[in-house]
């Protein structure tokens, strides 16, 4: 009994000195977290990337859009954006574009004016205001769809959204689809005088 007994207590602590493995346990919990890491560092950086893309295609799209036969080449330049974007990004990509003209660039962001109220620029019941768009409604934002006319301020944004190309976003509690947003903003030439013919309606 008592020779069996010192077998296993040798045994034992043999085992606890045999440091063979080791790294392969160890590498078993850095493994996952490393590779988070560097894979999570290639998506932000790939991010970026679009980013700046976009951002240096809509600038170029934005001088375009100034001259004055812009208005029958819309589709052309907005199909440029589109090849320069789907070059960098995964196929898939939503690419979407948003032009909105307004009579200034202090105008850009801002809602329709109300008249008189209670001051808190909220079209309420038995307010009236200045329907800048001329669409029939008070809106929040008094830009008017497309690139206006003469002289009008145009704030000019594309929005892009694609798939991630890292298979770590569930892990890191990302989306699945990235969103990246780049605007431009630009004064048409002045081939005419500018038109604004604001209505006003009850709100």
């Amino acid at each position: 009994m008592i020779r069996p007994l010192t077998s296993h207590r040798s045994l034992l602590r043999r085992i606890l000195k045999d440091d063979e493995g080791m790294t392969l346990v160890e590498f078993a919990f850095v493994g996952p977290v490393l590779i988070l890491m560097i894979m999570g560092v290639f998506d932000v950086a790939h991010t970026q990337y679009t980013s700046s893309m976009v951002s240096g295609a809509m600038q170029k799209a934005a001088r375009d859009l100034t001259l004055e036969n812009a208005g029958s080449q819309q589709e052309a330049i907005d199909e440029n954006v589109r090849a320069q974007v789907r070059a960098v990004v995964p196929p898939g990509a939503k690419i979407e574009f948003e032009k909105l003209s307004h009579f200034d660039f202090a105008d850009i962001g801002e809602p329709e004016e109300v008249l008189g109220g209670n001051g808190d620029q909220v079209c309420d019941a038995g307010e009236r205001y200045v329907d800048d768009n001329d669409n029939g409604q008070w809106d929040s934002n008094r830009g008017k769809g497309g690139i206006g006319g003469a002289r009008d301020a145009v704030l000019y944004t594309a929005i892009v959204t694609y798939p991630r190309m890292f298979p770590m976003f569930s892990l890191a509690g990302l989306p699945k689809d990235v969103t990246v947003k780049a605007s431009s903003v630009l004064r048409n030439q002045p081939f005419d005088e500018q038109d604004r013919n604001a209505t006003i309606r009850d709100c």
